[in-house]
């Protein structure tokens, strides 16, 4: 006569089966959005502020031995590098810092560098201006007297016009050393970009070798890729015309 065991189970497993047992909570039903404490505060404005879901809790690197850099943060002092930039190049009685609203002001000034890129920075902007002054810069030089060295198949009879006859000036040197970063840097200065840029130099001791004059030749690009986005390309050829290429000797 074969007699029937009775199934065993483990206390552990008794426990687990009493626990999955046992009804779900209910929740109760909301409207209300919870608010997340990674999130922009919307009293300030996003150049003015990093989100604190982008912030480390602490610091991993120790303090580089140099001179903590600082950065302007004077609505000011941007207002008033803008006036001498942009002049009256944007219209008569319109003054730079008119000319873009405050967001894209701080923008263009701003730097990939600063607050390890977690504000807007300038990058895009740059791109499109650097496009403009280059496109102006071929221009006024195809305008510009042929030059000597540039004067080419003297002795071959080619076909001439007088459209053509700057059109040899157009060389890859000559743009270059007409936008050179150093004299765009140097104009940068003459406008006093230097004191609102913000940037983190590498050695804040050391800014020529830190990439002084690549960052303040891109925020002149980047001005006037913003003028083109927010007034237009009429304008943003003006302010390069005007304020760019003609104090750089290209009228």
């Amino acid at each position: 006569m074969s007699t029937t065991r009775a199934p065993y189970v483990c206390a552990s497993c008794a426990r687990t089966l009493r626990t999955a047992a046992k009804p779900s909570a209910i929740r109760s039903f909301t409207t209300t959005t919870a608010k997340s404490a990674g999130a922009p505060s919307p009293d300030e404005p996003r150049w003015k502020q990093t989100p604190p879901a982008m912030q480390m809790p602490f610091r991993l690197r120790p303090m580089p031995n140099q001179p903590v850099w600082k950065v302007n943060d004077s609505v000011e002092l941007v207002d008033s590098a803008y006036d001498r930039f942009i002049g009256q190049a944007a219209g008569r009685g319109t003054k730079g810092k008119d000319v873009l609203p405050e967001e894209i002001k701080w923008q263009a000034l701003t730097h990939k560098s600063f607050d390890q890129g977690r504000r807007p920075y300038n990058d895009k902007l740059a791109y499109l201006g650097k496009r403009i002054l280059d496109v102006q810069t071929s221009l006024l030089l195809a305008q510009q007297p042929l030059t000597p060295e540039n004067q080419t198949n003297q002795n071959i009879y080619v076909f001439a016009h007088p459209s053509l006859n700057g059109i040899e000036n157009i060389t890859a040197r000559a743009k270059s050393t007409a936008l050179d970063k150093r004299r765009v840097s140097q104009l940068a200065k003459s406008y006093g970009l230097e004191k609102v840029v913000r940037w983190k130099p590498r050695k804040s001791d050391r800014l020529e070798s830190s990439g002084e004059d690549v960052v303040l030749a891109q925020s002149v690009y980047a001005i006037v890729g913003a003028v083109a986005l927010q007034n237009g390309g009429d304008v943003a050829v003006q302010v390069a015309k005007e304020r760019i290429l003609a104090p750089l000797g290209l009228k």
